[in-house]
């Protein structure tokens, strides 16, 4: 096991740069280019929050912890940047990414009851534990065994209290870094620049009870602090965010990935709001169904 993520496989073996990301995908679409065109699937963002929300329900009941649901999620895209989803069968790849997370997050759960909330969440009918071992086989293979995670939760607990965050905006940057998941941000970029752009948006752009208000000011005010790294500093919040832009400017953090980050996250909140639940779950449902993939 890589104790540091610089000597780790995830940044050895599963970093990639958009060009790259973008390239594996049009490779899997060409090789499956009839299943593309006749099931049509939602913005893979959409189903990013579609698949979390399944995976969060899943481990509610368990009371799985979120290290293991965050290794969970990584898994899915990991397997999903390696196999055309439409050739599998979405809510057994969840089941299966759960279960081999909570095993190596040390929390680990009876198949049997990761099975029994798959099943209640995704209204399927399998019930062959076997199946979850199958899968659990090849999840493993597609990752060539390289199942340790690095996870950004770590460096925010680190970097909190230098930056002086309150309560709020800590608990803020924390769900921020819940919100990366759902993005390619964790196949792209180091989890302490994940930590930083969480820190920053929770400073820079508005709490609200819900989250983060995405609005044209916020992210103006946010890109430009950025821009202008080593600008006069201002009163109140501006003197944090001052603070670390400084401190951005005089390490070794590139600040292009956090404005890459930046960006990545507001585009996501801003697709969140054309979100259905409905819609991702019934054109799943059409090509598990017709290909018979659901028993």
């Amino acid at each position: 096991m890589a104790s540091s993520y610089w000597e780790s496989t995830q940044r050895k073996f599963w970093t990639f740069t958009k060009q790259q990301l973008a390239a594996e995908r049009k490779k899997l679409e060409e090789s499956d280019r009839n299943l593309v065109n006749a099931y049509p699937l939602p913005d893979r963002r959409l189903l990013s929050i579609y698949f979390s929300h399944q995976l969060s329900k899943m481990a509610r009941p368990l009371g799985i912890r979120q290290q293991a649901l965050a290794t969970a999620q990584v898994y899915v895209r990991r397997f999903y940047l390696k196999v055309e989803i439409r050739r599998t069968n979405p809510a057994l790849v969840l089941a299966t990414a759960l279960y081999l997370a909570c095993k190596m997050e040390e929390c680990p759960q009876h198949i049997r009851m990761v099975l029994a909330e798959a099943r209640h969440c995704w209204d399927t009918s399998f019930n062959d534990i076997s199946k979850i071992g199958e899968c659990e086989f090849t999840l493993i293979s597609e990752m060539n065994s390289q199942l340790i995670i690095h996870h950004p939760y770590r460096s925010l607990t680190e970097l909190q209290n230098q930056f002086q965050l309150t309560q709020e905006e800590n608990a803020l940057a924390w769900s921020v870094i819940n919100d990366h998941y759902l993005t390619d941000l964790p196949l792209s970029h180091a989890p302490h620049v994940i930590a930083i752009t969480a820190m920053f948006l929770a400073v820079v752009l508005k709490p609200t009870q819900g989250g983060l208000q995405v609005h044209a000011a916020g992210v103006a005010n946010a890109l430009q602090a950025l821009g202008n790294a080593r600008g006069g500093a201002g009163q109140g919040t501006q003197n944090r965010v001052q603070k670390l832009v400084d401190w951005l400017a005089e390490s070794s953090v590139d600040i292009e990935a956090v404005v890459e980050c930046t960006q990545d996250l507001i585009s996501l909140y801003e697709i969140w709001e054309s979100y259905s639940d409905r819609t991702c779950k019934d054109q799943i449902a059409r090509f598990v169904k017709a290909r018979g993939l659901d028993k």
